[in-house]
């Protein structure tokens, strides 16, 4: 039986009630459950991952914290940063983690070079730079042989929050996004250009997105390659 993918586009969305989401979904889903990536934008929020250190926060100020599962220490979310959580069954793509978490830094590094910006991974820190600044970060939890979570892509937002915590736990790490490369994309813009990367490295086709997005959490189906 051929394989759909369903992409679902849920807007501006509160982190907890998504990161809720993803675990019921992953719990519930069996062999036959189709693969699902989700386009979201949060309000400003950390997040700890499972063996974050809290002295990597220096000063959270008004913003919440969330313990939550993925892996990592801690990042920030905000307007302006486009989240794509990944809900993909590893076994049945025939990926590693290993493989995995590479697919996903190789759509972010490929989506780049087609704006023209060199982007590379650094050894030993997940996740994409462009001049040693960090431009997307990876955080992601597998259950059941199924991912969950995903990446963060900074686009154009205030990243003077990054400059209150260690992001990533490494203090002194310094941020960046693809409006100060000279790229003035909205998230869903942002969102059309790094899905067909992803899509090929997990290896699914290419497909283009719908540009509007009225509805809360609205779907399109992908075939398989």
């Amino acid at each position: 039986m051929e394989q759909e993918i369903v992409i679902r586009h849920a807007g501006l969305r509160d982190y907890q009630p998504v990161f809720q989401a993803m675990m019921q979904f992953t719990s519930d889903r069996d062999q036959n459950t189709r693969d699902e990536i989700w386009c979201v934008e949060h309000p400003p929020v950390y997040t700890l991952g499972m063996a974050g250190k809290e002295e990597h926060i220096l000063n959270s100020g008004d913003v919440p914290v969330i313990k939550t599962d993925r892996g990592g220490q801690v990042t920030y979310h905000g307007p302006g940063q486009l989240i794509v959580y990944l809900l993909i069954d590893l076994s049945r793509r025939h990926l590693t983690v290993k493989g995995y978490v590479a697919s996903i830094e190789q759509a972010l590094i490929d989506m780049c070079s087609t704006l023209d910006i060199t982007a590379v991974r650094r050894k030993g820190a997940p996740g994409v730079y462009i001049d040693n600044r960090k431009i997307a970060s990876l955080g992601i939890r597998v259950k059941k042989g199924c991912s969950y979570h995903g990446l963060a892509l900074n686009v154009d937002m205030d990243l003077t929050p990054f400059e209150n915590i260690n992001p990533c736990g490494y203090p002194g790490l310094q941020v960046t996004q693809l409006s100060d490369q000279g790229c003035r994309f909205d998230i869903y813009q942002a969102f059309s250009h790094l899905l067909p990367h992803l899509l090929y490295q997990l290896g699914y086709e290419k497909h283009d997105v719908v540009e509007k997005f009225d509805e809360i959490f609205s779907t399109q189906t992908i075939q398989a390659a």
